[in-house]
């Protein structure tokens, strides 16, 4: 009940997404900098967590189609591995522009869930090793922390190893 009023005064539609879905999550805002480097190692640091559990969420443009990646914070997406999982010749990293207007979501604060349009979507295979992940919440300075399999269940999402350390 306290979600699903936190949803309709000031949660994102990640939030609701989940609410909708009855999934377990937790939600964790924290300050943040404008001028920070890493958004992703940001969330890290501030909220006490490991690298390799947050998750950052990234769209890349696969054969001239968008995708979204989301890989840990600790490493970085790795183009050829994407191209490859989804059977395609190419990816690059998408316009942040055209990620923006497809998700709805501002860049540094991407959610694989609860986007504009549902998009194909891949997860590093490291996140099913853990008992937990985090994943932008849908604005900067939010971030939602809930069980990888969830995340990959209502993603429809395919897992493949992803990323480069």
């Amino acid at each position: 009940m306290a979600r699903e009023r936190r949803a309709r005064n000031g949660g994102t539609p990640a939030t609701t997404a989940l609410d909708r879905a009855g999934v377990a999550y937790s939600v964790h805002p924290y300050d943040h900098d404008p001028a920070a480097a890493s958004y992703g190692g940001e969330a890290a640091a501030l909220l006490g967590l490991e690298p390799g559990e947050v998750f950052k969420t990234l769209l890349a443009d696969v054969d001239g189609r968008l995708v979204v990646a989301v890989v840990p914070v600790s490493g970085q997406l790795d183009l050829k591995a994407l191209a490859a999982a989804l059977g395609a010749k190419r990816a690059a990293m998408a316009d942040p522009a055209r990620a923006e207007r497809s998700t709805g979501y501002v860049v540094g604060g991407i959610s694989p869930l609860g986007q504009r349009t549902a998009l194909t979507t891949v997860v590093d295979a490291s996140a099913l090793e853990l008992a937990r992940v985090y994943v932008s919440g849908g604005r900067r300075g939010l971030d939602l922390g809930l069980d990888p399999r969830d995340l990959v269940r209502l993603l429809e999402a395919q897992v493949a190893p992803l990323a480069r350390v």
